[in-house]
């Protein structure tokens, strides 16, 4: 193939470094949680497209590398632990390596080192030139774990390079081993006689030596315990809120806001003097409140558009996605996936669904493709209709403040109190009604480890990116559609069909029904258009839960139909409205009562 048939030259249009010469494949192998992703993105810079393998929901990442003066193309292969497959990923990591290959890194586990030659054997086996990378020998080293490599390279057949991944130790030496991989003299053999090649290998080649447990090992053992490791879970997440709350707002208050205010402010208002009356004032620059530019409220393409998206969202934005990178690399989420599980169990998902829920956090629309790490289909779709119904983006979260603040923060908690307790209803019932199994959890506890700054601000800046190229359009998009349907009547006509649900059972106004059917395009300008409405506090916690709990974006709705196909998606789309309107009619009959 040449290097202008690679499809991430295809996709970007990037100009391949290469493009007259042959572009080789490189597979990049090995268990999950073995510094895989660390070594791709040190390989291939940020010079990387995420794709799924063709027919299925499993994503895997390629770029292009160089090495020995040539230009390959890199594919970082769903992690396995077996070539025999046990999962939708392992049989992928088989088809892959089916496909051939000029060379596979594969990447070895230095602590766990038994467990992962069953699957570099079963490589090895393929007759692929092979270079190993044994990675994390530091830590095998801190715990007492000795490995002869030469001997290991003897019994294996083929290069191998000791590596730390995070800090880059043995990645020049790696690259350079690439044109010394070697065929194994490995042949096909059954497991029972893999089992036991193994076991002579380990013997020969592995020392252990006794050593004391670090603070470090007794906080892992904490974090994993079935009631400490709770206990310490939920001290996470709420240190981790607040703190990304904390960070959010201080971005906020010390870099958007000023910047707007006094660089971007001025422009608007010399454009708003040049544009006059008119229909393309009220477009660009939006309604004036009080005779003046309201970047919250005036709801402008240039005003609110701009300011909602990168005023008030993206700094809560790169808070969140710094926390979670974080504890992604530090290693432990796993741990959380672990403690979680009894009682995600409980909801038809496995304990490694609080991983897309903790996505769906920051945006809703990773959240959904997180989902693609459990098993099977009804797991998928139980876990993406609550995080679409019960799990509020960032977006959302960094409006909460504005439209419910001035009634005080009991109402913004409530809202989190009220999501929380229909996400674990609907939950319940979902497991009870659809048919289908929840697999058990099978995870890899990974040591803790310090994150190399290099890979995670990499990982920060992947995520940003993606979130404001899928964003901004929209919420510019969504904008301008609020405002031309607006001037045109439609809103108002959509208000008065939509008047008996919202006035009879919510309790509302006829005009709420506008921002909450523009939710579809973007809550968290819909939710902008519930501040000028002047309602209630229980009327406007009620509009506020509702919105939260129908229709997510348009991006996270189309994702929704691509990831659960368009049954499915209608199904949870019919989920979500149900919910909604149920919830909110039953907030609307307690503050009938109650006051």
């Amino acid at each position: 193939m040449s290097c202008r048939d690679c499809s991430l030259c295809k996709v970007r249009g990037n100009k391949c470094p290469s493009i007259s010469q042959d572009c080789g494949r490189v597979l990049l192998m090995g268990n999950p949680n073995v510094g895989k992703s660390v070594f791709f993105s040190r390989l291939t810079g940020t010079h990387a497209l995420s794709s799924n393998y063709p027919g299925t929901t499993v994503g895997f990442t390629e770029g292009t590398m160089r090495y020995g003066g040539k230009t390959a193309r890199l594919i970082d292969v769903p992690g396995a632990y077996t070539l025999d497959p046990t999962n939708e990923a392992e049989m992928i990591a088989r088809r892959i390596l089916n496909d051939g290959a000029d060379v596979v890194i594969l990447v070895i586990d230095a602590t766990a080192l038994e467990r992962n030659l069953v699957m570099a054997m079963q490589v090895l086996e393929h007759g692929i030139p092979v270079v190993v990378a044994l990675n994390m020998v530091d830590e095998a080293r801190h715990r007492g774990i000795l490995i002869d490599i030469p001997k290991l390279e003897e019994e294996l057949g083929v290069p191998i390079v000791p590596t730390v991944a995070v800090t880059g130790q043995g990645l020049s030496d790696l690259i350079a081993k690439m044109e010394e991989a070697k065929i194994s003299h490995l042949q096909p053999m059954s497991k029972e006689v893999r089992w036991q090649v193994i076991g002579e290998v380990i013997t020969k080649v592995q020392t252990v030596t006794h050593r004391h447990h670090t603070a470090m090992d007794r906080i892992e053992d904490v974090s994993a315990h079935p009631v400490l490791g709770g206990i310490m879970g939920f001290l996470v997440l709420i240190l981790g809120f607040t703190a990304i709350r904390f960070v959010g707002e201080g971005i906020i208050t010390h870099v958007t806001d000023p910047i707007f205010e006094n660089l971007w402010m001025p422009v608007l208002e010399k454009l708003n003097t040049m544009l006059g009356e008119g229909p393309v004032r009220n477009i660009l620059i939006g309604t004036l409140i009080d005779g003046e530019i309201d970047l919250e409220q005036s709801l402008g393409v240039l005003s609110t558009g701009l300011y909602v998206e990168f005023g008030m969202v993206l700094p809560y934005i790169i808070a969140f996605y710094s926390g979670l990178s974080f504890l992604e690399d530090f290693g432990y989420l796993p741990r959380l996936a672990v403690v979680f599980d009894a009682l995600l169990h409980k909801f038809g998902i496995h304990g490694y669904a609080i991983i897309p829920t903790l996505l769906g956090f920051g945006c809703n629309v990773p959240g959904i493709l997180g989902t693609r790490v459990l098993e099977s289909e009804r797991e998928r779709f139980i876990a993406a209709t609550l995080i679409s119904v019960g799990i509020p983006c960032v977006s959302i979260q960094a409006m909460l403040s504005a439209t419910l603040g001035e009634f005080g923060m009991i109402y913004v908690a409530a809202v989190y109190g009220i999501l929380f307790c229909v996400w674990l209803v609907l939950g319940r019932i979902m497991h009870l009604t659809l048919k289908g199994y929840s697999p058990e959890l099978i995870v890899e506890i990974p040591p803790y480890r310090m994150p190399s700054m290099k890979a995670w601000i990499n990982k920060l800046w992947f995520r940003i990116k993606d979130f404001l190229y899928e964003a901004t359009p929209l919420v510019l998009l969504g904008i301008f559609l609020v405002n031309i349907l607006e001037t045109i009547g439609v809103m108002e006509k959509v208000a008065k069909a939509l008047s008996p649900v919202f006035e009879g059972f919510l309790g509302l106004p006829s005009a709420t029904a506008v921002p909450i059917v523009m939710g579809v395009f973007r809550k968290d300008i819909a939710m902008g258009l519930l501040i000028p409405l002047e309602l209630s506090a229980s009327q406007t916690l009620i509009a506020v839960v509702v919105l939260a709990m129908t229709f997510p974006c348009i991006a996270t709705f189309i994702i929704l139909w691509k990831e659960l196909g368009t049954k499915r998606m209608l199904m949870s789309s019919g989920i979500m409205i149900t919910a909604a309107l149920l919830t909110g009619g039953l907030m609307n009959l307690f503050f009938k009562i109650i006051l």
